[in-house]
């Protein structure tokens, strides 16, 4: 089984700036995304992540390389995983469910949560828009790709079916994902393979682990 260890980092690293936050992630350690779990959809752009936390947040840093993008989404809880699309799902090995927290890449934020794809709600637009996301966005082009890169900071009230002070110790069970349903060419990534027919994310059996330092 996979697993990812969250680092505990003090408001004084990053000066409680997104940006700050952002830069001081560059100089963390990458995981890829890299499962192309179903053969009809072949296309693997470059996706890697760093995770940290501190007492009250969760933070996120995605780094993605791919051939085209799609931002068409701009509200809270709209149709993400169309577009460029990040995406991060946690259980905390309660009973309770996961959430899924869905990005595309000018950070506009979907989060839910439930024990299954169909048994499970959008979590309250005022709640996901406490989010924050930074993205910058380029081209390379040696690569001829487009390179772009998030950074989310995920408040612990957020996560509102549990009752935390902080995650200083906790364990729980992830899966880390990027998505283009309607890109030109529409692909389906994870951090931990999936075995499934057809794409779906929501396979909390599949998840790895994750403990936060």
């Amino acid at each position: 089984m996979q697993r990812v260890f969250a680092s505990n980092i003090k408001k004084s690293a990053y000066e409680d700036s997104l940006v700050g936050l952002s830069s001081l992630l560059n100089g963390f350690e990458t995981q890829p995304i890299h499962f192309t779990p179903w053969i009809k959809f072949p296309y693997r752009p470059e996706v890697r992540f760093a995770i940290a936390h501190s007492d009250d947040y969760v933070f996120l840093k995605y780094f993605v390389a791919e051939n085209a993008i799609r931002t068409v989404n701009t509200q809270v809880n709209s149709a993400v995983w169309e577009d460029s699309c990040v995406e991060f799902f946690i259980d905390f090995n309660d009973g309770k469910g996961y959430y899924n927290f869905e990005f595309n890449c000018i950070g506009t934020p979907l989060a839910g949560f439930g024990k299954t794809k169909l048994e499970r709600d959008l979590l309250p637009e005022a709640l996901v828009a406490t989010i924050q996301t930074e993205s910058f966005i380029s081209k390379v082009k040696m690569k001829e790709a487009i390179c772009w890169e998030l950074s989310v900071a995920i408040p612990l009230n957020v996560f509102f079916h549990q009752n935390f002070s902080t995650l200083a110790g906790r364990q729980g069970r992830v899966n880390f994902y990027k998505c283009g349903d309607k890109l030109p060419e529409p692909h389906f990534l994870a951090w931990c393979d999936i075995q499934s027919a057809e794409p779906n994310f929501h396979l909390p059996e599949f998840f790895g682990e994750i403990h936060f330092k």
